[in-house]
């Protein structure tokens, strides 16, 4: 007779149950952190050289308030049609989840593209990153959240096309899962360029 049968106090412990993707749910939560890291020194390489402006154009003479409302408008509008994409998708709805992802997507272009508008702009009247250390800056800053954003617009591309293939089973649910994540963190970043680098730029 086994130990188990002669030993009533004797229990096999159960085996512990991992839920599946939590290693990868995991790893971009540390990713997203070390992103972090990298964005906490840019503004404060940023803060340094806010006003090192070497006889160039200020913020004053730069930026257009209204036009960067609008943008980050767009881009805070972005993350609540995310939002529905996720509703949609713990409901079951594939199509009602392409659609507000198609919808998000189109939203980030529109931010991106008002923001390469806004270079183009600068650049155009002479006010480039070689022009100061303000500039340089700035430009090293808002640049590097624009490709991020332009990633997550890659990446919205890439589940819509592994939607339309395999549906909701649960791979993609923790892929859209690590995209809302990272959607909802730059905007959380573009709230702080917005306060720090525009609003506080031109009021000062």
């Amino acid at each position: 007779m086994s130990e188990q049968a002669n030993n009533p106090g004797f229990y096999v412990a159960e085996e512990e149950h991992h839920e599946p993707g939590g290693a990868t749910l995991l790893g971009f939560w540390i990713y997203l952190m070390s992103d972090a890291l990298i964005f906490a020194t840019l503004f404060a390489g940023y803060g340094v050289l806010s006003m090192a402006y070497a006889g160039g154009p200020t913020p004053r003479d730069i930026f257009e308030l209204p036009l960067v409302a609008l943008n980050t408008a767009i881009l805070l509008v972005s993350s609540i049609t995310y939002g529905f994409a996720m509703i949609a998708m713990q409901e079951g709805k594939l199509g009602g989840t392409k659609l507000w992802l198609v919808v998000t997507g189109l939203l980030g272009m529109s931010f991106v593209g008002v923001e390469l508008n806004e270079f183009g702009t600068l650049i155009h009247e002479g006010a480039t990153p070689q022009t100061s250390a303000f500039l340089s800056a700035f430009f090293t800053l808002v640049a590097t959240h624009g490709l991020h954003v332009t990633f997550g617009i890659v990446w919205i591309g890439v589940m819509l096309v592994q939607l339309s293939q395999r549906g909701l089973h649960a791979e993609n649910k923790r892929r859209l899962l690590c995209l809302s994540m990272f959607w909802h963190f730059l905007d959380v970043v573009w709230i702080g360029v917005f306060t720090f680098v525009y609003l506080l730029g031109v009021l000062r």
